[in-house]
C-alpha cells in the first residue's frame, strides 16, 4: 500500500480560500492523480495556522495574518464530503504544548503531523521573520533546529514528524555546518526513540531549492535505528504534486530495508506492506520547483 498523508488542498498563498479549495471537485482532482500513481490511501493535513482556533495556541504575527478559517468546518468537510483521512499539520511551539493539546483533543483527527517551522519567533523556511538574519552561525541554527525536532517528538502530541530536516530547504542559499551532519541529527534521536513517533519521508524537498528528499538518508538511517516507522508523503499543495518523486523515495526505502508504511485511523497506527507499485505508482517527476515556504 502506498500512502500520501501530508497533503494540502490549497497553496500557502494568503488568498487561497477555504471556500474555493475545500470542495468535492478539488478533492476529486487530488484523488485522480493519486489513482494514476497507484496511491491507495490519501489524507489531508491543512496547516493549523490557517484556522482561527490556532490563535488559542500562539499569536505569532505570521499566524495572525493567516488564521481566518474555521477548524471545525474543515473537519466536517473532510469527514462528510470526502473519503480522505482527516489530519492536521501543527507546528511545535515551545511552551504552548498544553494549549495545542486542548485544541487537538477537541477534534477527531486520524493523525496529527508535527512540524518545526519556527525556532521561537524566528522562521526557518521563510524570509519573513527569518531566524537566519540574526543567527550567529549555521551551526547555531542547525543545533537549535534538531533540538526542536527532538522536543517535537518527545512532546507526545504528534503521530508523524514532518520533513525532519527542513532546515536545509534553502540549499546553497544558506550555509550548512561543516563536518558530519549526523552530529546534528543525533540531537533529535532520543526524542524519536522515546516517543515512538513515525518519521516522514517526504518528496517535497525535491521541489525546493535544496533538491533533496526530506530527510537525508543518514537521518533516516538513524531514525530507523531508533525504532521509528516511516510515513510516506509528498506534501503536495496542488493535485499534480500528489505522489511526485515517489520513485526516488521508494528506492531509498528499499535500500534501507524498509518494507512497511504507516497507516492511521482515529490516532491509531498500523503498518502495511509496501505493495508492488502499479503502473504510474512511482511516477517520477519531482514536480515544479517551488520557493521555500510556501508549501511546507
Amino acid at each position: 500500500m502506498l500512502t500520501d498523508y501530508h497533503l494540502h488542498l490549497r497553496t500557502d498563498a494568503l488568498d487561497a480560500s477555504a471556500a474555493e479549495h475545500f470542495t468535492p471537485a478539488n478533492v476529486a482532482r487530488y484523488r485522480e492523480v493519486a489513482e494514476q500513481r497507484g496511491i491507495d490511501e490519501l489524507g489531508v493535513s491543512e496547516h493549523i495556522y490557517r484556522f482561527a482556533q490556532a490563535l488559542e495556541v500562539w499569536r505569532h504575527p505570521f499566524w495572525v495574518q493567516y488564521a481566518h478559517d474555521d477548524l471545525d468546518e474543515y473537519c466536517a468537510f473532510v469527514r462528510e464530503q470526502t473519503d480522505l483521512r482527516l489530519g492536521i499539520e501543527a507546528d511545535f511551539v515551545f511552551g504552548a504544548e498544553e494549549r495545542l493539546a486542548n485544541v487537538l483533543a477537541q477534534r477527531d483527527f486520524d493523525y496529527v503531523i508535527g512540524s518545526v517551522h519556527f525556532l521561537r519567533e524566528g522562521a526557518v523556511d521563510t524570509e519573513d521573520y527569518s531566524v537566519w538574519h540574526a543567527a550567529r552561525s549555521p551551526e547555531e541554527v542547525w543545533r537549535r533546529y534538531f533540538q526542536a525536532i527532538g522536543e517535537t517528538a518527545r512532546s507526545g502530541l504528534f503521530d508523524v514528524l514532518a520533513h525532519p530536516d527542513l532546515v536545509k530547504v534553502w540549499g546553497s542559499q544558506r550555509p550548512r555546518p561543516e563536518g558530519d551532519l549526523r552530529a546534528y541529527y543525533e540531537l533529535a534521536m532520543d526524542g524519536i526513540a522515546e516517543s515512538g513517533i513515525a518519521v516522514e519521508l517526504s518528496t517535497a524537498g525535491l521541489r525546493k531549492r535544496v533538491g533533496e528528499l526530506y530527510p537525508a538518508p543518514a537521518f533516516l538511517e538513524l531514525a530507523l535505528q531508533a525504532g521509528a516507522p516511516v510515513a510516506l508523503s509528498s506534501d503536495a499543495h496542488r493535485p499534480e504534486d500528489v505522489g511526485a518523486g515517489y520513485a526516488q523515495a521508494l528506492e531509498l526505502l528499499e535500500r534501507l530495508g524498509v518494507g512497511e508504511l504507516c497507516v492511521f485511523e482515529h490516532r491509531r497506527r498500523r503498518l502495511q506492506p509496501i505493495a508492488a507499485a502499479r503502473p504510474g505508482a512511482a511516477a517520477g517527476a519531482g514536480g515544479e520547483r517551488a520557493e521555500p515556504r510556501g508549501d511546507t
